[in-house]
């Protein structure tokens, strides 16, 4: 990768930076569950993100094909356990169906619901022209880097973990193309600094969920049972 111009770094790569940086290659089975938690959240917001950018420009073709492609759409089926083939869902809807292929204590669900639950109301907080403006930043190389990050991950073989791993690397697929990737349909919403809020928000909450992702927090593991 070519290093960057530090003059020309914007907010918004400085917080994916911090979260492409975290703890990815050494998450358990466990950790790697968490992340997906974490993940539903941050999907749920997403298709209201684009929601809100496409009521703000309800006549745009680019946008209205991005939600085509993000929204009631059979571009993950079929996936065995969660979509039938041509079975057309949200992309949260897959989410929420693969969270399901794996059981979990009562107690880890509440925590993880809790998280985020936080999550949503915190971004509720931020502007509504923002979180619109969001999917320029999501889509046009955002997202795929952490998606690709989150794949450095070592890889536990569940039906969770599969769905979740199937997924990144879908919409890393979905979004690279420099023609029809989903880069090239939110690029013209302008990637304003302060979609910087959002993305701090979803580290906080991959933190949170995962508290394994700190550096820290693992040397301190390192150094306790040493």
């Amino acid at each position: 990768m070519l290093a960057r111009d530090s003059s020309q770094i914007s907010r918004n790569d400085i917080v994916i930076d911090e979260i492409c940086s975290l703890n990815w290659r050494n998450l358990s089975a466990d950790d790697m569950t968490a992340v997906a938690w974490a993940y539903y959240y941050f999907s749920i917001q997403f298709r209201e993100n684009l929601r809100i950018a496409c009521a703000s420009r309800p006549d745009d073709p680019a946008l209205k094909l991005l939600l085509a492609e993000e929204c009631d759409t059979s571009n993950l089926s079929p996936y065995p356990g969660i979509a039938e083939a041509g079975e057309k869902m949200n992309h949260d809807e897959f989410m929420r169906r693969a969270l399901k292929l794996k059981q979990l204590p009562a107690e880890t669900r509440w925590r993880f619901s809790r998280a985020g639950s936080n999550y949503l109301s915190a971004v509720k907080n931020v502007p509504t022209h923002i979180r619109g403006q969001s999917m320029a930043s999501y889509e046009d190389g955002g997202l795929e880097r952490v998606f690709e990050a989150m794949l450095t991950a070592p890889h536990h073989d569940d039906p969770l973990l599969n769905a979740f791993r199937f997924f990144l690397a879908e919409h890393i697929r979905f979004d690279s193309d420099p023609v029809a990737g989903h880069g090239n349909l939110s690029r013209h919403l302008g990637d304003d600094d302060k979609i910087s809020e959002l993305w701090r928000l979803f580290l906080q909450l991959l933190i949170e969920a995962t508290p394994s992702l700190s550096h820290q927090a693992r040397e301190e593991r390192i150094h306790a049972a040493s």
